[in-house]
């Protein structure tokens, strides 16, 4: 009876660890296209995205970066170019240009200190040394934080239930 109750008290200690996971991080990678595009269609249409609707999103996508590339040659030599183009994820050192291609317009944007630091949570220090002066919130807790045009910061909170 006793072992019972022990089993029965660690499965509910496990579920509820479970239950209430938090993500808090700092990166210097932040979401793909694809994840943050497949989030916005789920809160959008309550479903994933069909076959053709990634197809086309895909071919639009590889246009609008290739057009950026042509435009920006000095890009297209930079070392960083396979994690834009290929990768299709936002990384520090990015221009705002080069995240709207990838994810499109945020959710949210600030340039007051206060609501930066909110959004920051505990690497608000960090956040605010790199010289952040605006934060932009994406799908999935992502905040992509920047120093005039380019990304100096990007952090992670999100709670899962």
């Amino acid at each position: 009876m006793r072992a019972r109750i022990t089993l029965a008290s660690a499965l509910v200690l496990a579920l509820s660890a479970c239950a209430a996971q938090v993500t808090d991080q700092r990166s210097t990678q932040g979401p793909t296209a694809e994840e943050v595009w497949t989030a916005s269609v789920i809160l959008a249409a309550g479903r994933p995205p069909t076959f053709d609707e990634k197809r086309h999103w895909d071919l639009a996508l590889d246009e609008k970066i290739s057009g950026y590339l042509r435009r920006h040659p000095a890009a297209a030599n930079a070392l960083e170019v396979s994690t834009f183009r290929f990768l299709r994820q936002v990384t520090v050192g990015m221009t705002k240009e080069q995240v709207l291609i990838l994810l499109g317009p945020p959710a949210a944007a600030t340039t007051d200190g206060a609501e930066l630091a909110r959004l920051a949570r505990g690497h608000r220090l960090a956040v605010t040394a790199s010289g952040a002066g605006e934060a932009w919130v994406y799908p999935q807790g992502w905040r992509l934080y920047f120093a005039d045009t380019t990304v100096v910061d990007i952090t992670q909170y999100l709670e899962r239930k």
